[in-house]
């Protein structure tokens, strides 16, 4: 069994798995639009370029979303972080500076008492990411 993260956008998902994607150096393995899709019928054309679902694969584990439709937006992405556990120094400095590019620093990655390098941000598209470096390499 494996825990996939699922994030819903307002509208902003396509750049936002883009993003990640370029980010933490993934594959995005679908992109469906809704008007690639059988729910194509059921809106009007000018949401047929909103993303019903992408799958981005990071190693052997993923990152899904989609936008939601106007007539239900999602509230700001608060009360979760998705952690990111990586094995050096190296790679956490480069997963936190790239996540951080147009977002906000909360804690710089720093060395704390449980790791090597450990960071908080909040992504431009407003993800909250964790970032974590056990390994003093």
């Amino acid at each position: 069994m494996k825990i996939n993260p699922y994030l819903i956008f307002n509208g902003d998902c396509k750049a936002a798995f883009t993003f990640y994607a370029q980010a933490l150096q993934g594959n995005i393995e679908a992109m469906m639009t809704f008007g690639e899709s059988p729910a194509r019928e059921q809106l009007p054309a000018d949401l047929h370029n909103l993303i019903i679902h992408t799958r981005l694969l990071v190693g052997d584990q993923a990152i899904m979303g989609s936008d939601t439709t106007p007539d239900r937006p999602t509230d700001d992405m608060a009360g979760f972080s998705i952690s990111l556990n990586v094995d050096s120094i190296a790679e956490a400095e480069r997963v936190f500076t790239a996540l951080a590019e147009d977002g906000t620093v909360q804690m710089p990655l720093d060395k704390t008492f449980w790791a090597a390098r450990f960071g908080m941000l909040t992504d431009r598209f407003g993800v909250a990411w964790m970032v974590n470096c056990e390994k003093d390499q």
